[in-house]
């Protein structure tokens, strides 16, 4: 069975082979290029910089040679255009601050203040504020507040965000054609396409990290007020997104055509630690019937499996997910109120497949000994297996610092409970 095939499987909630693993092919099952740097030395592979596929994040690309060591059944297909702003080509060798080497998406354009701190410039544009600050010692980057003060009088989503949001050019569509053809005959790993289409409200884009000069409704704390201030303006603006993802659905459908396997539609968060973020209300009104346009149209023009990403306590609004038509949900984040593991296989388990939950990378995987993890991922595996509908991945990215001996044990845990589920099948 490939890697594509076995990903497919679990996706129809099929038993597979072996269980399908992902590290590396999206921005939230990722890996922080200071810690792929160490695990690609201590499973003794070539030593080199890290490239750089999502610079927000600093999250390195997962070469080949450690795709095929560790049996990776995903690979990634990313937009044409960074967070930065930039779509390259080439790379910019750059070192982070702990030393790691990495070569950063071309072009790179930063300066270093005087406390270590190192600011990006949007769109690698230096007659505009920084948009962007990794702080000294940081292994990843933060949108700085660039927005001024909320004229009442003054707004209007459609003005303020046309810069955020656009239809993919042919440019655009050239490359996503070309990299998907590349990744398909190259590998036979499923490919995930990091869309975002309707990533509405998404707490790491609405700041602007990409734009030069944003304006209207910003900062996260007037977001959310937004919802009960300003609901015509969030209404407007979402009518406009879904306006635009739909037609850069149709330009993805032929560009790729049935290459790709998974989409995501959204990264947006609406969960926090001990619960929902906004009321399962203005969920309801602001965001559902949005979600269910953009997966209908998928689900009627192609074979794609819709993918959300949504950190945090959500059981309150996971019924209105599945309503919506989504197939797939990452991370599963078990540490938030309420995430129930057993829960949510149950309850969910025929109509989600769940892409994460392996393994808490907040407090198990980089603070805990190599035992509690493998303790931790035995547990989900047993839990979420059963029945397909599950691809092994840890709750978010995997962070910088995380000592190497976790992420063995990790993988040597995961490669145990194949090995037993095999002989079982026997």
């Amino acid at each position: 069975m490939t890697s594509r095939e076995r990903i497919e499987k679990a996706l129809n909630h099929e038993e597979t082979d072996r269980i399908p693993i992902d590290i590396g092919s999206s921005g939230q099952t990722g890996i922080n290029a200071s810690t792929l740097y160490k695990l690609r030395k201590v499973l003794g592979l070539k030593e080199q910089p890290i490239e750089i596929i999502e610079p927000y994040q600093m999250l390195g690309k997962v070469d080949d040679d450690l795709r095929q060591l560790l049996g990776i059944d995903a690979v990634p297909l990313w937009c044409p255009m960074n967070l930065f702003g930039t779509k390259g080509p080439g790379v910019v060798p750059w070192t982070m601050h702990d030393g790691t080497p990495v070569l950063m998406p071309a072009p790179f354009v930063y300066e270093e203040d005087k406390e270590g701190n190192v600011l990006v410039y949007p769109q690698g544009d230096r007659n505009v504020k920084p948009s962007l600050k990794m702080p000294s010692g940081g292994y990843f980057f933060d949108n700085l507040d660039r927005s001024g003060e909320i004229d009442e009088n003054d707004l209007d989503a459609r003005r303020d965000f046309k810069n955020l949001y656009g239809v993919f050019s042919d440019e655009d569509a050239r490359f996503l054609e070309e990299s998907s053809i590349q990744l398909y005959e190259e590998t036979d790993a499923a490919i995930h396409f990091n869309f975002n289409g309707g990533g509405y409200g998404d707490a790491a884009i609405v700041p602007g990290p990409y734009e030069k000069e944003p304006r209207g409704i910003r900062r996260l704390d007037d977001w959310y007020m937004a919802h009960y201030l300003y609901p015509d303006y969030l209404k407007d603006l979402f009518e406009m997104m879904t306006e635009y993802a739909l037609k850069n659905l149709e330009i993805v459908r032929q560009a790729v055509g049935e290459r790709i396997t998974t989409i995501n539609i959204s990264c947006s968060d609406f969960g926090g630690q001990n619960g929902e973020l906004i009321s399962p209300e203005h969920f309801r009104e602001f965001y559902v019937d949005n979600f269910k346009i953009l997966n209908d149209w998928v689900h009627k023009n192609t074979s794609w499996k819709t993918h959300f990403h949504c950190c945090g306590s959500i059981v309150n609004i996971l019924d209105d997910y599945v309503a919506a038509g989504f197939d797939v949900y990452n991370p599963v984040q078990i540490s938030a109120a309420g995430m129930d593991a057993v829960m949510l296989k149950e309850k969910y388990g025929r109509s989600l497949t769940f892409w994460g939950g392996a393994v808490d990378t907040q407090k198990t995987l980089p603070f805990g000994t190599p035992e509690e993890v493998r303790k931790e991922v035995r547990e989900r595996l047993e839990i979420f297996t059963p029945g397909g509908g599950f691809v092994f991945s840890t709750i978010h990215n995997i962070v910088g610092k995380t000592p190497v001996e976790n992420l063995v044990a990790m993988l040597e845990e995961f490669e145990s409970f194949n090995s037993e589920r095999a002989v079982k099948t026997v």
